[in-house]
């Protein structure tokens, strides 16, 4: 199944345009720009998933006749804490430094919805990290400005090429979309 249906996707991610233009999936970017807060009640790992369908929600109004609205979130883990986008460079000198040397877990939620039926799934990649120096860290964060990527890294920068020892799952759920659950879940509608 190639898709022909239109999508609005809920996301200004550079990462997630790209996706979809290299499936050749017909989409338009619309944000949804809303706090991303999750109630204590939802258990940690499934928070992407619920900002996702929150995101997607909150985009209903736009949504015209065949068309469908993609939103996700992206968290990374770290046994049990969650590191999202670093605000500054001490936040993702902090995040990498955490990182080097241990294994993570990275969760996409994402929600596919339209006037009739709504779609959300979970898809979960493991990462593994090479021991990365203090020098390593300053010249990833100086090069590559990973402020809007969730734990501080973008498995498609240098760190990725050159301290990413083992992943285990999807690469594009690391990158921030998982496009094969994406696409076949696409053919639900």
């Amino acid at each position: 199944m190639i898709t022909q249906q239109h999508i609005i996707l809920a996301s200004g991610s550079p990462r997630r345009s790209f996706m979809l233009s290299e499936c050749h999936i017909p989409f338009t970017v619309n944000p949804s720009n809303i706090e991303e807060i999750v109630p204590d009640t939802i258990p940690i790992k499934e928070a992407p998933e619920y900002l996702a369908i929150q995101k997607a929600t909150a985009c209903d109004h736009i949504c015209k006749n065949s068309e469908i609205i993609l939103a996700a979130d992206t968290s990374v883990f770290l046994e049990n804490d969650i590191l999202n986008k670093p605000a500054d460079h001490q936040e993702a000198v902090y995040m990498i430094s955490k990182l080097s040397e241990t294994t993570h877990e990275v969760i996409t939620g994402f929600c596919l919805k339209n006037e009739d039926k709504q779609v959300s799934q979970s898809v979960l990649s493991v990462v593994e990290f090479d021991p990365i120096s203090k020098e390593e860290i300053e010249f990833y964060i100086k090069q590559h400005r990973p402020f809007d990527k969730a734990g501080g890294y973008g498995i498609q920068d240098w760190i990725g090429w050159c301290k990413i020892s083992r992943i285990e799952g999807s690469y594009s759920n690391i990158l921030g979309l998982p496009m094969r659950e994406v696409y076949l879940a696409l053919a639900s509608f």
